[in-house]
């Protein structure tokens, strides 16, 4: 590799990952450039004006082609055409994650994907980490990107939440140890509607793993069974599952009420219900962020004593308020059909269900049977709610259209009886009524407050 002072590093998308990796060039001598196709974040303009780094608001082809080297933005998708145009002149491009483990060090990492679970297992792995007393960050998807904590404070482990976006422009990087949760159908208008394209940009996470490296995969997913079935896989591959009959001998299995966790000759058990997060999908989240913790050779003490003193995250599954006798609940962060699945699953009480937004075209046959059993009404939230109506109109005998959260939240309490549950789950991305799923979950806990 040539010296960096010789090298021009080129970034497009000036927004969280982006600036990380500016700020970390701009530190490891590149000749930095920031390209961004609209307005800049107040806070990023003052960031890399400080730093001394020169941005434009509006790209500039003849600018960007001058790189020798491009950090994309994990939102900017490879159909746009200022990145046609550079895949076309052969630069080098690569994701913020990537170039951040160039530099990283003796820094170890955990880097979690999937379709769903991904921020609440990366949160309680690195609180497990964190309560073991080790140097760590939580980075990614959540927290600050890898290369800024890289920049501005290295640590010697880094629990980082991956989406397939940042796994897509990878060359070298390689997580010490790699979980993939689950995949679902998401985000395929990215890949071309195909599910197989999906499904491999997720495996890329294990792709540059070798045998002193783990893989910890989920043996109840369809899809990830098929793909190792007919791929090989480098790492140590260690496995977790909810059927009582596999009983691993190393991974992580539900046997009754009992999560058990096996690794390096040694076991350990604990409750489900001592656990701090509550349904199915969380004794899958805690199993893989157990096997991690074991792997990264914590003492199961010290897990047991984190996975009850977890608290987790805003947005997801989040208990907002009783009024009146009926509960809230803000699952703003489903954003996708088996989110909502999974939030249904662990309903026990009759639900109205607050669903819609900005569609990926999705299939809701997944949910339309615990919909059927557990859903009373549904309240679409949304500006196109026609998906949903098509969807449910012979399972729910009461849908109706609202299109703001407090429009919502009123008329899911008028639906609701006492002892009922009111659930924001909207399977949908936000972008049509919300800047992002994190407004809408806010201004649902708003209306909620209101009442």
């Amino acid at each position: 590799m040539q010296e960096a002072t010789q090298k021009r590093l080129v970034i497009l998308g000036a927004g969280e990952s982006g600036v990380g990796a500016a700020l970390l060039g701009k530190q490891q001598g590149w000749d930095v450039f920031v390209s961004d196709g609209g307005k800049l974040k107040e806070e990023y303009r003052s960031e890399l004006n400080n730093a001394g780094i020169p941005f434009e608001e509006g790209h500039t082809i003849e600018k960007i082609l001058t790189a020798t080297c491009i950090v994309k933005s994990p939102g900017i998708s490879d159909k746009v055409e200022i990145v046609k145009q550079v895949r076309k002149a052969g630069v080098e491009v690569c994701s913020e994650i990537e170039f951040g483990y160039r530099y990283k060090g003796d820094g170890r990492i955990i880097a979690i994907t999937g379709s769903n679970g991904k921020s609440t297992t990366t949160k309680l792995t690195y609180h497990v980490l964190q309560q073991a007393g080790y140097d760590v960050a939580m980075v990614g998807n959540i927290g600050y990107s890898f290369a800024r904590q890289i920049a501005e404070r290295p640590c010697e482990w880094y629990v980082m939440e991956v989406s397939s976006f940042q796994l897509d422009d990878i060359k070298y990087f390689c997580p010490d140890i790699a979980v993939i949760l689950n995949i679902t159908p998401d985000h395929l208008d990215r890949y071309n509607y195909r599910f197989e394209d999906y499904v491999a940009s997720k495996f890329r996470i294990t792709e540059n793993q070798k045998a002193n490296d783990t893989l910890i995969i989920n043996k109840d997913d369809e899809a990830i069974i098929n793909y190792i079935s007919s791929h090989s896989i480098h790492a140590h591959t260690i496995y977790f599952t909810m059927n009582e009959q596999q009983r691993l001998d190393e991974g992580g299995f539900i046997s009754g009420d009992q999560m058990n966790i096996n690794y390096g000759g040694e076991g350990w058990d604990m409750s489900i219900h001592d656990l701090a997060i509550k349904g199915k999908h969380n004794q899958y989240n805690s199993m893989a962020a157990g096997i991690s913790a074991r792997v990264a050779d914590i003492r199961k003490e010290k897990i047991r004593e984190s996975f009850t003193s977890f608290e987790g995250l805003e947005h997801r599954m989040e208990y907002v308020a009783t009024v009146r006798g009926v509960a809230f609940i803000n699952d703003s962060k489903a954003t996708n059909v088996n989110s909502v699945w999974y939030a249904l699953e662990s309903m026990k009480q009759p639900t109205i269900l607050i669903l819609g937004g900005q569609d990926k075209g999705n299939d809701y046959n997944e949910i339309k049977e615990l919909i059927s059993e557990k859903v009373k009404a549904i309240v679409c939230l949304g500006l196109d709610n026609t998906p949903i109506h098509a969807a449910f109109e012979n399972v729910v005998t009461e849908i109706y259209d609202t299109h703001s959260a407090d429009e919502a939240v009123k008329k899911a309490y008028e639906l609701a009886d006492k002892g009922d549950t009111v659930l924001l789950s909207p399977a949908c991305a936000s972008f049509d009524l919300f800047k992002n799923y994190e407004d809408r979950g806010r201004q649902f806990k708003e209306a909620v407050h209101t009442l």
